[in-house]
């Protein structure tokens, strides 16, 4: 698997559009990332200030350009609005596999679908383009909204990190682990629940 961080990917379908993160998309992204304290309540990650949400990007905009992480900024079509971020992480070239996640939508974009969307979009990509063999996908285990997403997108639970991130109030957050292998992918394509 070769992933080109030069690369501006680009993945759109009729719900979602995702975009390589520019410094804009902090003006963009401000209003739905500050709208609420605990919109990232379970991530080590904080973006409801303009200030953290500026500090997020640039992070990402760095990563990117350190071949760390590549995020992208998702548009929600049917809103025609920014609906929030996702990124490919934990690349491994070596070993066929990256990970999917540090995902976040404005509440108003949550159990909508476009995670539905957005997922199927990124699947398709890491497994038909990139010929990935396997694709990850981690969360605290306290977030059941995010364990039941991934399941239903065919994730398979592998195990929990035990005290595996220091979260920003303190907490020891145990990680849940999934995996999706290239072996599943066509068979779970064929029944993504993407309408």
């Amino acid at each position: 698997m070769v992933f080109d961080f030069s690369k501006d990917i680009v993945l759109e379908d009729k719900r979602a559009l995702l975009t390589p993160i520019i410094v804009q998309d902090i003006i963009h992204l401000k209003d739905i990332a500050t709208e609420d304290a605990y919109l990232l309540k379970y991530s080590p990650s904080q973006i409801h200030t303009p200030a953290l949400l500026a500090s997020y990007v640039n992070s990402a905009i760095h990563m990117r350009e350190n071949k760390i992480r590549y995020t992208f900024t998702v548009w929600d079509k049917m809103e025609q609005a920014f609906a929030g971020s996702t990124s490919f992480l934990n690349i491994s070239e070596a070993d066929d596999r990256l990970e999917i996640g540090a995902t976040w939508y404005g509440r108003k974009f949550q159990r909508t679908g476009l995670n539905r969307h957005c997922k199927f979009l990124l699947l398709s990509y890491a497994f038909e383009v990139l010929k990935a063999v396997r694709v990850e996908f981690r969360t605290d285990e306290r977030n059941t909204d995010s364990r039941t997403a991934i399941e239903k997108i065919g994730g398979i639970y592998e195990g929990t990190l035990r005290t595996h991130m220091l979260m920003p109030d303190g907490h020891r957050r145990n990680t849940a682990c999934y995996s999706i292998l290239n072996s599943e992918w066509m068979d779970l394509k064929n029944k993504f629940p993407v309408a």
